[in-house]
């Protein structure tokens, strides 16, 4: 975590760097001189352009959402499939040399899909595709870990289990998540109550600057890697590997999934459920997921049996939790069993970096800090849960998550009960099908804006939204990208912490060579 004073000389250092960026004008946009300046300082065979013959596969490659394959969508000018850092570093300088912006790729996961489309034809763009990029380097006698930006969490946690059988690691739950863009936006996942987010155990990187300088942390500076832990990504640089804390886990953890539909007082049990889940043991997650007419709650213990079902039976006595209910496993057998809903899955399935998308999907997110009233869930399954047009994920906070300052990383959002992810998906294709179900979801948004946070209203910058707005004119050469303008989607994701980021920003990318839809804008 940076100190006090390293932010308030990120913050005096800003006059200094807007005056730099004041004699550096970003050229114009030359993309044949742009693709030029790769055949020559890139190895041949891993530059593809549109008019390659493999373009279409490699751009398919990690694309995880149907919404996003379509001939109308804007994709990159070119992907750089790099396979060492100087690679990287290369297309940074042609495309600050030829005014060609570059997005990194790491999963593809991306909700908005960000990391290799744009919502605009006119913006010619390049994409950095990590995927090759993905060793894991785990020290068990130091209980650490290096990880290139190109891994997924699930050869990630297999790396570590390869290794030992008592570290783990506290990410998400999904395997073929990149870890890159999920350290990026924070990353939480079921051992977030015990441990904080995967972010808070970063503890270095090397990042590509948009000068194409290769930085460590004491390299680039506190406030650039507090900015890299959260921050979301695609504005400060191109992370190519992280160093991380492991941590402890139990020869035996144990798991428990109960399903109750809403005839069997689901909403009474959701409505009690969110004063107990973030006040269990920090050893205990008690997640759920809302789905047609049922209520799905999936635990995480860090330990035996036993002391799941004292606990269950002490506080939270009318889900009705059994000694049945609960299996007993591996921390690694866990993440197997929540990844892939079943147990004696072989590890291996980890590696697996998933098929191509065989469903549209649209997610948005909120903060909740106060419980919603039973009312409000009935309503929900009156009107929006009917018909298994989408489900709602609950994931409860409490614990170590709200033992950590909201200003210690720029994920800002550790003193809510929960996080709440809308999920809406379908398999028809078609501008009235895509338009039925984005409307379901926005309704559904919409409707519980009374329960959730408020000024901001809050959203994870992992499950990216654009429906909260997007920069000005992101696309074009030296524009100033509205920082009051960007706050519509900046504060909600990033809180008082947006500024801070908007600071770092103007200090460690000016120019703003690193710029999206809803990248940071440097403080003007």
């Amino acid at each position: 975590m940076a100190t006090a004073p390293s932010f308030l000389f990120a913050l005096l250092a800003v006059c200094t760097a807007i005056s730099t960026a004041a004699g550096m004008a970003t050229a114009p946009t030359n993309t044949t001189g742009f693709v030029s300046c790769l055949t020559v300082h890139i190895p041949p065979g891993i530059v593809y352009t549109q008019a390659s013959d493999s373009y279409p596969s490699v751009l398919d490659f990690s694309i995880k959402n149907l919404r996003f394959v379509t001939p109308a969508t804007p994709t990159p000018l070119v992907i750089i499939k790099a396979t060492n850092a100087s690679h990287v570093q290369a297309a940074v300088r042609c495309g600050v040399a030829h005014g060609v912006r570059v997005r990194p790729r790491s999963g593809g996961h991306d909700y908005e899909g960000l990391s290799y489309r744009s919502i605009d034809a006119a913006c010619p763009f390049s994409v950095v595709d990590l995927a090759a990029l993905r060793a894991i380097r785990v020290d068990v006698k130091r209980k650490s870990a290096w990880v290139d930006s190109g891994a997924t969490l699930g050869e990630l946690y297999y790396g570590i289990a390869n290794k030992s059988a008592r570290l783990g690691f506290p990410g998400g739950i999904g395997p073929t998540v990149g870890v890159g863009g999920h350290f990026s936006g924070g990353g939480f996942g079921l051992m977030m109550r015990k441990h904080g987010l995967a972010a808070d155990h970063v503890v270095d990187a090397v990042v590509v600057d948009a000068e194409g300088r290769l930085l460590d942390r004491a390299g680039m500076g506190e406030d650039h890697f507090w900015a890299i832990r959260g921050g979301g990504g695609g504005s400060f640089g191109i992370v190519m590997s992280w160093k991380l804390q492991l941590v402890r886990v139990p020869a035996t953890v144990t798991v428990f999934t109960v399903h109750r539909p809403r005839n069997r007082s689901a909403s009474d049990l959701l409505t009690k459920w969110q004063h107990v889940a973030p006040a269990l043991p920090r050893d205990v997650i008690l997640r759920v997921v809302v789905q047609n007419q049922e209520a799905q709650f999936e635990s995480l213990y860090l330990g035996r049996r036993t002391g799941i079902v004292t606990t269950m039976a002490r506080m939270f006595p009318e889900l009705g939790v059994t000694r049945e209910d609960c299996i007993e496993m591996s921390w690694i057998e866990s993440v197997l069993y929540f990844a892939f809903y079943g147990t004696g899955k072989p590890a291996a399935l980890l590696l697996d970096r998933g098929t191509k998308p065989d469903r549209y999907f649209k997610a948005k997110s909120d903060f909740v800090h106060q419980p919603i009233p039973r009312h409000a869930w009935e309503s929900t399954w009156s009107w929006f849960l009917k018909d298994g047009a989408g489900l709602l994920i609950l994931d409860p906070y409490g614990g170590q998550m709200g033992g950590v300052a909201p200003s210690a990383t720029p994920f800002p959002h550790r003193r809510a009960l929960y996080n709440l992810q809308y999920y809406g998906f379908w398999w028809d294709n078609g501008t009235e099908a895509s338009e039925q179900h984005m409307g379901w979801i926005r309704d559904l948004h919409q409707e519980m804006e009374p329960y959730v946070s408020k000024n901001p209203r809050g959203a994870y910058v992992n499950y990216r939204d654009l429906d909260l707005g997007v920069n000005d004119d992101y696309c074009s050469s030296g524009a100033d990208n509205g920082y009051v303008k960007a706050r519509a989607w900046g504060e909600p994701y990033f809180n008082a912490n947006f500024e801070r980021l908007t600071a770092v920003k103007a200090m460690v990318d000016p120019r703003d060579f690193f710029r999206n839809e809803q990248s940071i804008p440097p403080l003007r």
